[in-house]
């Protein structure tokens, strides 16, 4: 060992076994086995507490249902071998019986020959009769009787005894999932309470030291715990009993004591965050100290979720999920879901799944697979299915996305156009009925507001002009809203358009160099001067917009060759610009002025743009685009985006 170099401690060796990559496959093989086979507690429950429960035994129908012969419609209850003769030239009378038989009334007396008693839907059949004649079919005569013009076959319009359940037949199996159907099935039977599998009581934290919970005053460097609330509703979603025990804080000994009272009072034990190979990172190092085996897996080949720690502790399962929402989601639903279903005596989930075109590559990373979620929309050959792109630390992915596909752990990427199988987070879903395609801004939701109190769905994704130019050209968007400046000719949008599409003008927006106000580098300097001052100043930082958008361009014509600290951070919208300068994360950006206003923050104008929309020819007709045409020029849209800084075309 060299001066330079340090004694190796029990935690460095720890670190070095820590995140030993598996499979997704053998991960979730080494969990399964080290907590099943295992019984599945039963309890009794009222049948009103039943809904969503399994069954924990066979269910064996008590009594007949119905329990006596009852008549399917109003009218007579008759003798069909009286009426044999019956017909339109020679009409048979029946006399009736001096009682009328309504639901819940027992029959007193029978129908004998000749006679006809008055009954009403769902009446009981009394003694005696066996056909029921419509009232419709009848007609009126004296001394209190009946002519009928038509024969009625033994059995007509009768429900017999046991006809839809039989007494002693198996009703519902062990393992069914009660649902309103098998409620009002046991409830026909008078069952009112049922045996069923005990929802496993799962314990869920938080952990980290920047964690609050919605409700409280956010701090400075803290954000919402939004994990707890995620994996709760997932735990309770699939038959799970879930209680929230709130965020610890990264203390060792405060995190291992509430991860010990969790486990003596749960079946399972759920945290997130605190899995990585961060010094903060804790959860991993006591889950050795609470039972045996302990830790099954910790590493698993996915993307996203890679820190997924898997452990069992004397029997309970115990999971620390990735500290980022979409991980953390993945990972729940792909490798816990199974387990937890299980422990509540629940079939595997059943996910709907449909085929899609990919527009665009997606590049992946060989050795693990990669799930990525899309949004679906219609194109001219079928479903689309485009990338998010936001990220695994995204909240809002989960809730837009329509679904995920997966990338294979053996490929480096998936081409565009591949046809792929999109499972879906729910069981039916409703494809946009506009699709929105191009730049980014905050008066798209302005004009969009009113379609959606119409009912329609509108589904927007911002991938820049050019990006939305190429959907609009394969025919994947109705719209794509561009503000792209062409030097030749000094005008906006109308150069860029291509065989198909036909240009909307929709509103004027000022862009411009965007400061905390104060700043004396920018105060009361045009924007050619306040980049010239921001570029003489070696720590002045400045956040850019990605490739492919509108402003980008604008940014690159202000800096020319220039690439200044700050250059390469590309964010994909107006707000985070707004946001990284207010934040003090960088010193100026470019960004239209309703933002820069909203964030309270200096502005600079530069240059008035138009932001127009791309309209493909081939769907102008839609009745969702014609809303929107109908809106961007009503004078409720108008004013809308004039009150919000916008200038109307």
């Amino acid at each position: 060992m060299t001066n330079t170099q340090q004694p190796r401690t029990r935690e460095d060796v720890e670190q070095d076994q820590f995140l030993t990559v598996l499979s997704r496959e053998e991960a979730l093989k080494r969990f399964e086995a080290a907590l099943f086979p295992r019984p599945v507690p039963a309890e009794q429950r009222r049948l009103a507490d039943a809904l969503g429960c399994a069954l924990a035994q066979d269910i064996v129908a008590p009594i007949d249902v119905p329990p006596f012969d009852r008549s399917n419609v109003d009218g007579f209850a008759v003798r069909s071998a009286d009426l044999a003769s019956s017909g339109e030239a020679t009409p048979v009378r029946l006399m009736l019986n001096d009682e009328v038989i309504a639901c819940g009334v027992a029959p007193a007396r029978p129908v004998l020959s000749g006679t006809a008693t008055s009954i009403a839907t769902g009446g009981p059949v009394p003694r005696g009769a066996d056909a029921i004649i419509m009232v419709e079919h009848t007609q009126p005569a004296e001394l209190r009787a009946i002519e009928i013009r038509r024969a009625a076959s033994p059995g007509q319009f009768v429900s017999y005894a046991g006809s839809d359940i039989a007494r002693g037949e198996h009703l519902l199996r062990a393992g069914t999932v009660i649902g309103s159907r098998e409620i009002g099935m046991l409830a026909a039977c008078g069952i009112a309470q049922v045996s069923v599998a005990r929802r496993p009581r799962v314990a869920v934290i938080s952990t980290g030291d920047e964690l609050m919970q919605p409700g409280l005053a956010l701090r400075p460097a803290a954000i919402y715990d939004t994990n707890g609330a995620i994996v709760t509703a997932a735990v309770r979603e699939n038959g799970g009993e879930a209680v929230f025990l709130g965020a610890i804080a990264d203390d060792e000994a405060s995190l291992e004591a509430a991860m010990r009272e969790a486990l003596e009072s749960s079946d399972m034990l759920v945290l997130s965050g605190g899995t990585s190979k961060g010094a903060g990172d804790l959860s991993h190092r006591i889950i050795a100290r609470l039972g045996k085996p302990g830790i099954i897996a910790h590493g698993i080949a996915l993307k996203p979720g890679k820190p997924l720690c898997l452990a069992a502790c004397d029997g309970k399962p115990v999971v620390i999920l990735p500290g980022f929402p979409t991980s953390a989601m993945f990972t729940f639903h792909d490798m816990i879901v199974p387990v937890l279903r299980r422990m509540a005596g629940l079939p595997p989930r059943s996910d709907a799944k449909v085929t899609a075109r990919v527009p665009v590559r997606i590049a992946s990373e060989i050795g693990r697979t990669e799930f990525v979620m899309v949004s679906l929309v219609e194109g001219d050959g079928g479903l689309i299915a485009y990338p998010s792109g936001k990220g695994s630390g995204a909240i809002t992915s989960f809730a837009q996305a329509d679904g995920f596909l997966k990338i294979d752990a053996l490929a480096d990427q998936m081409p565009a156009g591949t046809e792929a199988e999109v499972t879906l987070f729910t069981p039916h879903v409703r494809v946009p009925d506009l699709v929105i395609v191009g730049s980014h801004c905050t008066g798209l939701d302005l004009v969009t507001a009113q379609l959606s109190r119409a009912g329609l769905v509108v589904r927007s994704i911002a991938v820049g002009s050019l990006g939305g130019l190429a959907a609009a050209r394969r025919g994947e968007c109705d719209l794509a809203p561009i503000h792209l400046f062409d030097e030749t000719t000094e005008s906006y949008n109308a150069p860029f358009l291509m065989a198909g599409l036909e240009l909307v003008p929709g509103w004027r927006r000022m862009q411009g160099i965007v400061f905390r106000a104060g700043d004396a580098r920018f105060e009361g300097l045009s924007a050619q001067d306040a980049v010239r001052a921001a570029l003489a100043d070696p720590a002045c930082i400045m956040v850019n917009r990605n490739q492919g958008a509108g402003t980008r361009i604008l940014i690159d014509r202000l800096l020319g060759e220039a690439r200044p600290d700050g250059y390469w951070n590309q964010p994909r919208s107006h707000n985070a610009v707004a946001a990284a300068v207010a934040q003090h994360r960088a010193d100026w950006g470019m960004t239209i002025a309703p933002v820069a206003d909203a964030a309270g923050l200096g502005f600079i104008a530069f240059a008035e743009e138009h932001y127009d929309l791309a309209l493909v020819t081939a769907r102008k007709q839609r009745p969702a685009v014609r809303a929107f045409l109908a809106a961007l020029a009503s004078e409720e849209g108008r004013a809308a985006l004039t009150r919000a800084g916008f200038r109307p075309a």
